[in-house]
């Protein structure tokens, strides 16, 4: 949400004076709202695009300057129709606009293009029907339909702040089985009551916030607390809504519904944060309100100079003030941030970088704290064999250890037997047939294997086995991760550790950032032992383990509140208030919904060194725009008092309105032709 279009009270939108909508719970009526004003820029663009190309092509300069003529009788009049078309329908949202700002006593940009055309359109009607002289009919055309381009994009992007909640929604399963009187049938969540009681099945999601009361699972939680090992549930365990349910049936009694539920406060720290996020302030607003002030003055101090301190007739002194007040207007202005943003949103298009904001990523050159979560950002989100213990008292090697193992978790789903599957398919291990196969869900699973009874599971399932503790703790093991052990014949033969696999260019990336002079920290909801490993690793800065997710939003706030400037990386749907907590939220592509909606910029790829190219890509787009910002307002400092007749008394020199409007047109020429100079940029 852009704070800008939020008011406490009815009203209109001062961005494009269009009625403010109630704001429902879920935004849902703020994202139409956006939506509506996105639709009526563009369709205003494009219904006068056309009157706008014919209004160039009649203009006398423009057939003096191309050496063509196209002259007929009435072409004038035509002329005069067709500007009152654009002037009309295309400067509404305009004069809308202007009337928002001077409402909040805060007259910008859109205040001054409003008096400006306004200004230039008086001066044509003038011109046309009350005194010989150029119009500036195409000039004011031009002028319009570049500002409405420029609107439609801007609330193409304001309306995607609000795209995070109704993902969020769409964890919730639509049906839950509700078991009543022992039968089951199925409900609509959103109908089922505290108390009611549930059926989870086997990879389904759990419907709503509950207790476990019968049966056992493992419960994957990581699009919820970012957990990366799958959780064990067993009777009066917690369960939250929206997690998924891996290899074993639970009964769930529900404790919480409505607002109450994880979901819900996920999504109410949503809307808190995007709240909250500071404002970035758009130095072309304020060079535009500052140009407002300096073109009202200047050409009504022209008119009143050349009209009663310098007499030479109302004629002239108006002339003089509309070439102050068209040379002032803010056309190079409009164009130096978005042709600057158009081709960075392309550049970074190139490199698997989306600007979804660019307030996000124009403070992006200014973070000092790059923030990433560890699973799926960091490490790749799946498990990988990191080492493989063997009990010294069997002479079994380090393959046939695996290859059992993996023989027994093939008959599983499960994320970590996905892991040891994988890592004998890459030592090209053949994987046994099994016999007798049984699951123990939230322990693990035995078989028989070449007519051993061979077992695999976490150290509950091995005490099952009739294991002493001591044999189980004797495997040392130099390495952090989880431990699944594995029995023969009720004998413990060894065991595999398992841990979050780190990328490859997670390292590369964060020397890359402290060579940019910043630091990183990383956010998890892993225990300490396995966050402080994965923080040497790549040497972090900062490590946050154990971290729900309000605390991700808080240690945010805490770097904040100590004057760092914070980008947040994630990819999971509890990153979500974070990403949109931080100064810059960056999300990985390849992850969530939510994580996606909620950023400011998004990886197309998991490569954290994309996270470099973007603090790099807006460094340098702020190179240019503030390049363009000083030109576009600079020129001013020659052009209005040339304009304004200063050299005339002494060297004759007068600016014509016309040649004003030319003038203006160049300054925009440079503006747009130094942006197109960051196409070169490598990144």
């Amino acid at each position: 949400m852009d704070p800008d279009v939020v008011s406490e009270k009815p009203g209109d939108c001062p961005k494009c004076g269009m009625k403010l909508v109630q704001m429902a719970s879920s935004h849902e009526d703020h994202g139409e709202h956006h939506a509506s004003m996105e639709i009526e820029f563009r369709n205003r663009f494009f219904i006068t695009l056309p009157f706008v190309i014919l209004a160039i092509i009649l203009s006398p300069n423009i057939q003096k300057w191309l050496h063509f003529n196209l002259d007929f009788f009435g072409r004038e009049l035509v002329l005069f129709a067709i500007g009152t078309f654009i002037f009309f329908i295309g400067g509404i949202p305009f004069f809308k606009a202007a009337r928002g700002e001077i409402s909040h006593k805060n007259p910008g940009m859109m205040t001054l293009v409003a008096f400006a055309i306004t200004v230039g359109y008086t001066f044509s009607v003038a011109a046309t029907f009350l005194f010989p002289g150029e119009s500036l009919y195409w000039e004011i055309a031009t002028l319009i339909s570049v500002f409405l381009l420029g609107h439609w994009l801007e609330m193409r992007a304001v309306r995607g702040t609000t795209g995070a909640l109704s993902e969020l929604a769409k964890l919730i399963p639509i049906q839950a089985h509700l078991l009543k009187n022992g039968k089951i049938s199925d409900v609509k969540t959103s109908e089922v009551q505290i108390g009611d009681r549930l059926l989870v099945k086997p990879g389904e999601k759990v419907p709503i916030d509950g207790i476990v009361i019968e049966g056992e699972s493992s419960v994957n939680e990581s699009m919820v607390t970012g957990e990366s090992r799958p959780v064990g549930k067993r009777k009066e365990d917690k369960v939250i809504g929206g997690t998924l349910n891996q290899d074993g049936s639970l009964t769930i009694e529900i404790s919480k519904t409505g607002s109450d539920t994880a979901i819900s406060q996920i999504m109410k720290l949503i809307r808190e944060a995007q709240g909250s996020k500071p404002n970035v302030q758009h130095l072309a607003d304020q060079a535009a309100g500052i140009l407002f002030y300096i073109a009202v003055f200047a050409g009504m101090g022209s008119f009143i100079f050349w009209l009663f301190l310098f007499p030479h007739g109302a004629i002239f002194a108006a002339t003089i003030a509309v070439a102050v007040v068209v040379v002032a207007c803010p056309h190079a202005l409009g164009l130096a941030i978005p042709t600057v943003t158009t081709i960075t949103s392309t550049l970074g298009a190139k490199n698997g970088i989306l600007i979804k904001d660019m307030k996000g990523l124009e403070i992006a050159r200014k973070v000092n704290y790059v923030v990433f979560d560890k699973t799926g950002t960091l490490t790749k989100g799946e498990f990988g064999v990191s080492e493989i213990i063997i009990n010294s008292k069997f002479r079994i090697q380090n393959l046939e250890l695996l290859r059992l193992a993996a023989g027994i978790e093939s008959h599983s789903q499960h994320s970590i037997a996905q892991g040891i599957i994988k890592e004998a398919e890459d030592k090209k291990l053949k994987i046994p047939d099994v016999e007798n196969f049984k699951s123990f869900p939230g322990r693990g699973a035995t078989g028989a294997i070449d007519n051993n009874r061979v077992t695999v599971g976490n150290s509950r399932m091995m005490r099952d086995e009739g294991i002493k503790e001591d044999a189980i703790k004797k495997l040392k093991t130099t390495r952090v991760g989880t431990i699944v052990y594995v029995a023969v014949d009720k004998e413990l033969t060894g065991a595999l550790v398992l841990s979050d696999l780190i990328r490859d260019e997670s390292k590369e990336a964060i020397e890359k950032l402290h060579g940019m002079g910043i630091k990183v920290a990383m956010l998890t909801g892993d225990v300490k032992d396995v966050a402080d490993d994965v923080g040497r690793k790549l040497n972090l800065d900062t490590v946050f383990s154990q971290v729900l997710p309000d605390d991700k939003v808080n240690k945010v706030r805490e770097l904040q509140r100590d004057g760092n400037i914070v980008a947040m990386v994630g990819d999971g749907v509890n990153d979500a208030p974070s990403l949109t907590q931080a100064h810059v939220g960056i999300a990985i592509g390849a992850g969530t919904d939510v994580a996606v909606e909620s950023a400011d910029i998004v990886l197309m790829k998991n490569n954290p060194m994309d996270v470099v190219k973007a603090i790099s890509l807006s460094r340098k787009t702020n190179d240019k725009m503030v390049q363009n910002l000083v030109w576009a307002t600079g020129y001013n400092v020659f052009a209005i008092p040339t304009a304004a007749g200063i050299l005339y008394p002494s060297f004759g020199v007068l600016l014509r309105p016309e040649w004003a409007a030319i003038l203006m047109s160049a300054s925009s020429i440079i503006v747009v032709f130094n942006a197109l100079l960051l196409r070169r940029t490598t990144l």
